[in-house]
């Protein structure tokens, strides 16, 4: 199987890439990307949350969202090697890369989690991965302890190339993501 992570403005560059299965990842109310239509038939899941980690902020991700992740996941395995997995979010940073991980932790469950994200690094290097999809996909997978302490290694790289990128972070309410790469919890 073949993953491409991506956000909303980079959909068309993906129209004839032979992409299979796609899994979106966009705001309650956002419009389907218009780019759709220029994609050959192929298999769609279309989950609607904001990319937020606290009830506060908006529709969060819940256990029935990563319920529908991992469905649409054995959907993929099912169809064999010859698939291209298509994952977006609005920036392909935070909601599609902890879907990607969770899809990748799903379909080898002896995969050691370090190396999931350093997969998730060589497919989208800025990835942010939303911790609270990753919180409730590893309690999904039974891997619970194990998949959003990993994340703090990838946070931390970003962070590295970006320091910048915390503050960010911190404004838009996901101070504790920072606090994880800075080993504060």
């Amino acid at each position: 199987m073949k993953i491409t992570i991506c956000g909303i403005p980079e959909l068309a560059s993906h129209s004839e890439a032979g992409v299979t299965h796609v899994l979106s990842i966009i705001d309650p109310g956002w419009p389907d990307p218009e780019a759709f239509g220029d994609f050959p038939p192929h298999h769609r899941e279309a989950l609607r949350f904001h990319d937020v980690i606290e009830p506060t902020q908006g529709a969060v991700p819940t256990a029935a969202h990563v319920t529908r992740l991992l469905a649409f996941g054995e959907d993929v395995m099912v169809a064999g090697g010859a698939t291209h997995l298509l994952i977006h979010c609005h920036a392909g940073i935070s909601r599609s890369t902890a879907s990607a991980a969770l899809l990748l932790a799903q379909a080898d469950p002896a995969r050691a989690a370090e190396d999931i994200f350093a997969e998730i690094s060589r497919l989208r290097p800025r990835a942010w991965p939303n911790l609270l999809l990753l919180e409730l996909g590893e309690a999904a997978l039974g891997r619970t302890g194990e998949i959003a302490p990993a994340v703090a290694a990838q946070y931390r790289r970003v962070l590295a190339l970006d320091p910048a990128f915390g503050e960010f972070i911190r404004a838009a309410g996901r101070a504790r993501e920072v606090d994880l790469a800075a080993g504060l919890l």
